[in-house]
């Protein structure tokens, strides 16, 4: 899209409030709002905003900042039209001052890796599957964990009760320009998912930004709390980010297929497995960001708790989904949807090249329920765990040798130290469970 089709479809669509929108390092959505007086001024990459205020970007002497559309993300919001005035959003990267990138934008960060991945011949294209749960609101307007939503996995009407807020978020989604692939009831009640077509990393990146935000806008004028947490109720399945991923040649053709290999795979795909399964634990603190994070990440609720790979198996991390040709494809498993986008398509696109460009090898495919393997079964085969909480993670990303390289040196360090401020946060507080369980005893 052109500056100039832009300013065409504001003035035709009478779009008189524009949103510049741009995402912080812990993966929120943040926004300016202008009229359109501002408009052509926006487009041109002029508007300042002060960098020192967003948590993890820079101090207060480097607080000037600029924010630099990218015209192909400009769309006209479908739920904000009042009495025939529109609004609409674009997606920007942030600039510094001397009009140089900043290297602490996520996207900025992320087109940098995708530049290298070119630069060794692949691009990379992504499909998130975002779970998500609906629930009611208090008198109060505050969320609850209670869902009159009595259904579970791809039930209808009348037990999905949801159904009708799932359809207008569709509705909304397409009249956006996306290509909604399904949608159903997940396992357990109260929660949802609605997948749409992959694109590559980058646009992939921005969709699922702007999918969250659509999702809980629309959740909000069904009187609904819509949450992307991993594991908000006890006992019942927890929401994750099932990401698709394949490497495409720069002739377009995938580079994962491979018709006369073993399953049809590639070497670059085994290798790029093998890439992935050595890095899992390093990455998860970026792909499973919060505390909150490994309450789901345990056995039992189909989460991926172990480092293997197979072709069909679902208790593996990384899953090989039967489509072959240009469907060819990696499923990792364990990543949740409050993950920075930008930040873990770039930790696992450099996870598997890592496999790749070090011509690793994959280990053998685990195709028996792990969860039902003993300690001894689980060592013999050489399955690992990921980190069993936040603080672990943290360390492994510290120790992992690509990240500091894939995230930049602004971005890995301000996350770590974000990190362990939360999970300080955490380990120090008293939790409900143990004046439930300590206080009447001791």
């Amino acid at each position: 899209m052109t500056r100039d089709e832009i300013m065409k479809i504001i003035e035709e669509e009478n779009v008189n409030f524009f949103r510049l929108q741009f995402v912080d390092i812990f993966g929120f959505m943040k926004n300016i709002a202008i009229p359109r007086s501002q408009i052509e001024k926006a487009l041109d990459g002029q508007m300042m905003f002060d960098g020192s205020s967003i948590d993890g970007f820079v101090r207060i002497n480097e607080s000037d900042m600029y924010l630099k559309p990218d015209y192909d993300t400009f769309v006209v919001l479908p739920w904000r039209n009042q009495e025939g005035v529109n609004a609409a959003r674009i997606i920007c990267d942030v600039y510094k001052s001397d009009g140089t990138p900043f290297e602490g934008c996520p996207r900025v960060n992320l087109k940098r890796v995708l530049a290298e991945a070119r630069d060794m011949g692949y691009t990379m294209n992504v499909g998130t599957e975002c779970e998500f749960f609906l629930f009611d609101k208090d008198e109060n307007g505050k969320p609850t964990v209670n869902t009159h939503d009595v259904a579970g996995y791809f039930d209808v009407d009348p037990d999905d009760s949801g159904i009708n807020c799932r359809r207008e978020i569709i509705e909304t989604l397409e009249a956006m320009g996306f290509e909604i692939e399904a949608s159903h009831h997940e396992v357990a009640e109260g929660q949802h998912e609605i997948n749409f077509k992959y694109a590559d990393a980058l646009t992939a990146a921005d969709n699922t930004i702007t999918y969250k935000w659509v999702v809980r806008s629309i959740a909000a004028q069904h009187g609904l709390h819509a949450t992307f947490m991993p594991k908000p109720v006890f006992g019942i399945n927890g929401s994750g980010m099932h990401t698709n991923q394949s490497l495409f040649n720069l002739d377009g053709t995938n580079a994962f297929y491979d018709e006369k290999g073993p399953l049809q795979l590639s070497e670059t795909a085994y290798q790029y497995i093998a890439g992935i399964l050595k890095n899992a634990r390093g990455f998860s603190a970026v792909t499973n960001p919060l505390v909150n994070s490994y309450k789901r990440l345990v056995p039992g609720y189909e989460a991926p708790v172990y480092v293997a790979w197979s072709a069909s198996n679902r208790s593996a991390l990384v899953r090989i989904p039967a489509s072959r040709g240009i469907g060819t494809r990696t499923e990792v498993r364990c990543p949740d949807p409050t993950c920075n986008p930008y930040l873990a398509l770039a930790m696992m696109l450099n996870s598997g090249l890592d496999g790749v460009k070090n011509k690793l090898e994959a280990p053998a495919s685990i195709d028996v329920d792990i969860f039902k393997m003993t300690p001894a079964e689980k060592d013999a085969a050489g399955i690992a765990s990921m980190p069993a909480n936040l603080e672990e993670a943290v360390n492994a990303l510290k120790e992992n040798p690509i990240a500091r390289e894939t995230l930049g040196e602004h971005i890995f360090e301000k996350y770590i130290e974000g990190k362990t401020r939360e999970w300080d946060s955490f380990r120090t507080a008293v939790t409900d469970w143990e004046i439930d369980n300590y206080m009447k005893n001791f």
